[in-house]
């Protein structure tokens, strides 16, 4: 590779997970342009109601890569699971605070209130019963910078349809997550990437956050609450940029893990797709970033995949096309104009193609939406370097 090629490499990737301070939330609009809105997240399309329960949960052996004074590495965990029908309270989306920090960091305070934003609605009751059964488990990273709350859509709809689902996040690498007490710790990781700190700092700790979140969920007495509604022997994992990055680099670490999703993240460490076996591995991407001829780092990890295998791209895709963020945004008529794809495709084309792969690899249902192009998904390309 020559100088000018790594260079180039180098740029799209830290582009990818800068998002804090280069992409909108919402997409621009002035502060009279915003409606007031009710927002929704979309229903689930599964048969089964949805419960949430959120866990705090400490690593003490392992100290913060941000902040080694604090007391071990810290997560927020909010967990979506089948439940029992019940008339339980709606879990709420993020908290005024959460909301608030993210639209602060995104220069959105003035436009859109932080409360439209935190109520928006969900779909999960809070503490139901769980359902009956023993039911895969799914494990969710967000990206750089943003909190778990931007996969609430794709969580409860993997919860509808039989999945336990974990969507974590990480302590000072969110611009916004509040932990016990009222604190949001600041988003440290953002200050440090990229300037005295390589991203794969960020992959390998999310990789180490994750395995010690199924521990917890399969075995630990105290956030073992759901451990007898999770089979162990079926795991997957997906992440959102960076958190794309995580999921790979949490199956090549943890053998437990059998199944994982790369939705528009770079890689960003050596050797990406060693250590996974003949495990399966899906990628999904925009086609600007990670079409042929590209900058990415996705065909040298592709060669790298030796199992069941799909590298995907999506036309007119943003970024964030891959999270709730689209979705809301367009409800509140500030669609990105730089992004062609509507909210909803986006929606629908992360939720078709999430949970098939988790379906066919994890349940072992056949899924011909995964054999190649379809006419009710133009958009998705199949690459087959």
């Amino acid at each position: 590779m020559t100088g000018r090629s790594r260079t180039s490499r180098r740029t799209v990737l830290t582009a990818l997970i800068a998002g804090a301070a280069s992409v909108p939330l919402l997409g621009a609009a002035p502060a009279s342009s915003a409606p007031a809105a009710v927002l929704e997240l979309p229903s689930p399309t599964g048969p089964r109601p949805v419960g949430r329960r959120t866990l705090h949960l400490v690593d003490r052996h392992r100290a913060d890569p941000w902040v080694p004074s604090a007391r071990g590495r810290e997560l927020m965990v909010s967990v979506f699971y089948p439940a029992r029908p019940s008339g339980g309270t709606p879990a709420p989306y993020m908290t005024v605070s959460e909301a608030q920090r993210l639209l602060e960091a995104k220069g959105l305070a003035g436009v859109v209130p932080a409360a439209t934003v935190a109520g928006t609605r969900t779909h999960a009751r809070l503490s139901a019963p769980p359902a009956p059964g023993r039911f895969p488990l799914v494990l969710l990273s967000p990206g750089f910078s943003m909190p778990r709350t931007t996969l609430t859509a794709l969580a409860e709809e993997l919860a509808g349809r039989g999945y336990v689902v974990a969507a974590v996040d990480h302590a000072y690498e969110s611009v916004g997550t509040e932990f016990p007490g009222g604190r949001v710790p600041p988003c440290v990781a953002c200050e440090r990437v990229g300037a005295d700190v390589e991203e794969a700092v960020v992959v390998e700790g999310r990789a180490a956050d994750l395995s010690f979140v199924i521990d917890e969920l399969t075995g630990h007495r105290r956030a073992g609450a759901l451990a007898h509604v999770i089979d162990p022997h079926r795991i997957g994992v997906a992440g959102h940029s960076i958190g794309g990055a995580a999921a790979m680099a949490t199956m090549a670490a943890d053998r437990r893990v059998r199944a994982g999703v790369n939705l528009d993240g770079g890689f960003f460490v050596r050797d990406a797709g060693s250590g996974l076996g003949r495990r399966p591995f899906m990628m999904v991407g925009t086609e600007d970033v990670h079409g042929p001829g590209t900058a990415s780092d996705w065909p040298a990890t592709w060669d790298r995949l030796h199992g069941w295998k799909r590298w995907l791209t999506v036309a007119g895709a943003g970024h964030f096309s891959f999270t709730d963020i689209p979705w809301l945004a367009e409800q509140l008529g500030l669609a990105d104009p730089a992004v062609p794809l509507s909210g909803e495709r986006g929606w629908y084309i992360t939720r078709d193609f999430v949970r098939a792969f988790f379906d066919l690899h994890l349940r072992g249902v056949p899924q011909p939406l995964l054999q190649g192009p379809t006419p009710a998904h133009p958009e998705v390309g199949f690459l087959r370097p």
